[in-house]
This record gives C-alpha cells, structure tokens and sequence, in this order.
C-alpha cells in the first residue's frame, strides 16, 4: 500500500512538471509561404499606379514590405536552388538553367531541418531545385494537393508554401485570347522598350494577371481565416526573381534581380518582425536569407554550411552590406556574369563580355516583345535606352547608382568620381567568389567530370582538392597577356580553359599588369 502512494506521488510530480515545460515551451507559429513566379514590385503598395492588387496592399499595410529583396539568380531554377539549400548556386554547381547537380555530403534542405523541429510541412507544388530530391524526405506532403489542412494532429505547427504560377514568362506569351482589363494606351513602358501595340498588348497582360495574383493570395488567405489560424501564423509573400520579359527576367539588373517580398505576423507575433504594421524597411534581404529566416522562426539551430541570414526573428545578426547574384547557363547560352548589390550601388561583372548582351534564346525569342525589340533595331525605332539590349558585345564591369539611376541605365565604371566605390565592390565580389568558391568559374562539363571522378559534390571537391579559384578567376577576367600565356600550361583544367578563351576573344589584352589585377 505505501508503494503504491509512493508511486501514486511521485507521478503527480511527473507529471506536474512536464505540464510546467510544457507551460514554459515557445509557442510557435505556423508559417506560410506565397511565392509567385516572375513578377518584379508591380504592386500598388510600391506605388504602381497601374496594379490592382487590393489584397497585398492590404497585408503590406499591416505588415512589413522590403524595398532590397534581392533575388540571387534572375531565373527559376537557380534561384529555388539557393533558397531550398540556404546556399549559393554557384557554391554547390546548381547555377545553370536545368543541370543536375549533387548535393553536399551531410547537408539538409531547410524543410528537413523544420520536421525535425517538429513542424508539418507541404509544398503546393513547385520544386525545380536543380538537386535530385526524394520528395519524402524533403516535405510531408508535396503536390497540387499539399496543404496545412492535411496534417493529422491539428495543433502540430506548420510551414505551407504555395506557389502560384498565374504571372510566369509563359502567361505574357500566350496565344489564348484574352480580353484586357488593364488599359494599353494608359501603360508606362519601360523606356527600353519600343513602344508598339503588341508591347503595349503584352505588358497589359502582365498587369491582369498580376490583378488575378492578387486574388489568389486572397484566397489563400481566406482559407487560414477558416481555419482559425490566422491569428497563429507569419506570412511571406515573395517573387522568385524579376518580369518574365527581356531585360528583366535572366539579367542582373534590378528589373529581373528585385522582387516584391512583404512579411506579416499577427498581433502575437508581431515582436519577430523587423517594424510595427506599415513598415516599409529598405534592408538588403538576399534569397540565400529565407532559408534560415524560416528555421529560426522555428527555434532550430541554423545549419553552418548556410551561407544566409534570418532577417525575422529575435536576437538577429548584422543587416548585410551586399546582396550577391549569378547568372551563368540560360538555357542553351552561356553567359557568366555576376553582381553586387548595396543599397545603393550595383556592380556587375561579365566574364565573357565578348558575347553579346541578348544572346538567342529559343524561349525568350519566341515571345513578341523580344521580336518587337528586333523589329524596333532593325527599322531604327529602338528607344536610345535599350540600345544596349542588342548590343554586339559587353562592357566587362558596368557601376550603377541606383539612387540616380533605378533603371541601370549610365554606366559609371568608367567615372573617376566612383572610382572609390568602384574598386569596393569589386573587391567585394572578389572576397566572395574565393568565400563561396564560385563554381560558375569551372565550365559546367568540368564540373559533372570531376564529380564521376571524385564521387562527390563540385562543393565538396572545391573543398577537398584545393582547386585554385583565384587563378581560375583572374585567367577567365585577365588582361595580362604574358600571365595567360603561361597559365595555358597551368596543371588545372580550369585555368587553361579560361587563358585559352581571354587569348582567343578580347582583343584589348595588355602586356602590363592592370587594374584587374593579372
């Protein structure tokens, strides 16, 4: 009988204090995701007279709307890379359009990181991470019929993503019929582009679907309203990169690098934002940051390997000073060139600057604005302003003050009054391709040959086998003549293939060390 009241007390004890930790526990929030494909800040809470979109102006009015958020690839794939991996592309081989690259020994997709923290969490339905994936590992649910409805235990947290495909490259480029809501002639066009019927037509178009977006979001929203849970759960709105339009998606200008991005949380969660409801916050916010954004919002440890920074949350880091973007394989064109983005600054980089700005792309050529822009050079009608758009060749640095000059228009490279901050960003770009060990720099051929070789990630041979990304880099952006000719014996492939491709393009080659430093 005593052991029976010894037992009897002991498991009140138990028992009273696991109902004390589970008083003392966070009360986490649910969170979810709307992403939307190509669209850059055509909305009517970034001041664009045009937009019809009630529903995100309401959410930005009673959260926080980010006037940096920077896309770190101006394509899909690259971009969904980064963000699903918290990494770079370029650091881990993913940065072309389509390849199938190999992820890092050991490492975890950030949704893997969130079930382990105990989280429900479902992708409705997009993936196109350039990795190869086993869905179940990655999400509880995947699919057109993913949702936070779905999981079994109704007071589990989740993480839901939607990803809404309405505004995509292809919807400006339909054949279907569609009657216009938005007015042609009322239109601003972005002064790059010929002003015709067709252009006018199409960016219409944009703006529609942009409207029915909108709706969308809404009813997603409705749905949480539903449910109860909207007084439980941050939302994220974002763009996975600029309008799917030439001169803005595939490029790194601001018009296919800046995305809309607006962050809410309700009243009880209100502390983990960055400013109270209304906040317009102009803080670089890279694709690389939402990974561990959506982990410490969660209470899990960030994984070191991540290269980003939880801009939500409690107890956050430094804001960064630069936001970092690739571009390399679009389709079937090559193209490397890379850019820094400060607030107020844009740096780009071509290393093959000998090629021209708007290479054939069987995508973006079948669309009738790119085949307006042709017929506008051809018959001499082309704005001043997108003369560079069928340019035959490239600068191979371009300087912009975005204060002065939002559309990226006057090159100031070449101003000795930025020389200063020229030179900055250079070396800014510098720092993190040796950091990051920038795999855009080992021909795409290269890469998938030394991973059948090594049997492991390009990230973890760029590790491993002490590959020289610093030579590799000044023989693929070199001007010394004598250093490249040298460097055709180099013992790396890399490094011979880029001297043999600077002899064989740029005809402005020194036999005298120069700025760029070979």
């Amino acid at each position: 009988m005593k052991t029976t009241k010894a037992i009897a007390f002991l498991l009140t004890i138990l028992i009273g204090n696991i109902q004390e930790i589970e008083a003392q526990a966070p009360d986490r929030p649910n969170i979810l995701w709307v992403s939307v494909e190509d669209i850059s800040p055509n909305l009517g809470c970034y001041g664009d007279q045009f937009a019809k979109t009630p529903v995100l102006d309401k959410l930005a009015e009673n959260g926080v709307r980010y006037t940096n958020a920077i896309a770190s690839s101006p394509v899909c794939a690259a971009a969904r890379s980064a963000i699903i991996t918290g990494m770079y592309a370029s650091s881990q081989g993913t940065q072309h359009m389509r390849c199938k690259g190999r992820m890092p020994e050991g490492f975890k997709f950030y949704p893997q990181v969130m079930r382990e923290a105990g989280y429900f969490c479902t992708n409705n339905e997009k993936t196109d991470y350039n990795l190869p994936h086993a869905p179940g590992e990655i999400w509880n649910e995947l699919g057109h019929d993913a949702h936070w409805r779905n999981r079994k235990d109704k007071s589990q947290p989740f993480f839901s993503i939607f990803n809404l495909g309405i505004t995509h490259e292809s919807a400006i480029n339909s054949k279907e019929k569609q009657e216009l809501r938005a007015d042609p002639k009322k239109l601003i066009l972005p002064p790059y582009f010929p002003d015709t019927p067709k252009v006018r037509e199409l960016w219409a178009r944009h703006y529609d679907n942009i409207a029915m977006m909108d709706i969308l979001v809404g009813d997603i929203l409705k749905q949480l309203e539903e449910d109860g849970l909207a007084e439980n759960t941050i939302i994220l709105y974002f763009s996975d990169h600029g309008t799917g339009v030439p001169r803005h998606k595939r490029w790194l200008y601001d018009s296919g690098l800046k995305v809309p991005m607006i962050a809410y949380a309700p009243e009880k969660y209100q502390h983990l934002l960055t400013g109270k409801p209304g906040t317009v916050s102009d803080e670089l916010v890279s694709f690389i940051d939402l990974a561990p954004t959506a982990i410490h919002l969660t209470g899990a440890t960030i994984p070191e390997n991540m290269h980003g920074r939880a801009f939500l949350g409690e107890n956050l880091k430094p804001e960064r000073a630069y936001a970092y973007a690739t571009r390399d394989r679009m389709d079937e064109r090559y193209d490397m060139q890379r850019s820094v983005r400060s607030k107020y600054f844009k740096y780009i980089r071509y290393y093959e600057s000998y090629k021209p700005y708007t290479q054939y792309m069987n995508t973006p050529e079948k669309g009738d604005i790119m085949k307006e822009i042709r017929r506008a050079h051809a018959n001499g009608t082309l704005p001043a302003a997108g003369a560079h758009i069928i340019a035959p060749t490239k600068p191979d640095e371009e300087l912009f003050d975005l204060r002065n000059d939002p559309n990226e228009l006057t090159n100031l490279a070449n101003d000795p009054n930025y020389s200063y901050i020229l030179m900055e960003m250079r070396e800014a770009h510098n720092r993190w391709s040796d950091n990051t060990k920038d795999s855009g720099l080992i021909p795409e051929t290269i890469i998938r040959s030394w991973e059948s070789q090594y049997n492991a990630s390009i990230y973890d041979i760029l590790r491993s086998q002490n590959v020289p990304i610093t030579e590799i880099r000044d023989a693929a952006f070199g001007k010394n003549l004598n250093v490249l000719t040298k460097s055709l014996d180099h013992e790396n492939e890399a490094v011979r293939y880029w001297s043999a491709i600077s002899l064989g393009n740029d005809i402005n080659l020194s036999k005298s060390t120069n700025h760029f430093g070979t």
